[in-house]
């Protein structure tokens, strides 16, 4: 069995990412809101391969896959997002996680 450690950044990064997943989801599914869901399902595939032990190898493409993921998600809101209290505070989220990605990925 493998008993990987996490980092605090790592923590960090995983809380981030679930949050901001979590928003998505919550405006997605009660309002039937596919790209919101797909959003949040993707956030949440894209952390756990970042840490996957089995992806190891993997781990520099991944992260990069969320940095640009997070990026697309937004200028999507910038583009055609509801300006709203929720919707800044999870552009808040996403610009704390990129660069906690980019952090991690200098170490």
């Amino acid at each position: 069995m493998n008993n990987q450690k996490f980092a605090p950044l790592q923590i960090v990064i995983i809380l981030l990412t679930v949050a901001t997943a979590a928003i998505h989801l919550a405006l997605g599914v009660p309002n039937g809101l596919p790209m919101f869901i797909l959003n949040g399902i993707g956030y949440l595939v894209l952390v756990a391969a970042l840490y996957l032990p089995q992806l190891r190898s993997y781990q520099t493409y991944v992260r990069w896959a969320l940095i640009l993921y997070t990026a697309v998600t937004i200028i999507g809101w910038v583009a055609i997002g509801a300006r709203s209290a929720i919707g800044y505070t999870d552009k808040l989220i996403e610009v704390a996680l990129i660069a906690c990605l980019f952090i991690e990925g200098r170490k």
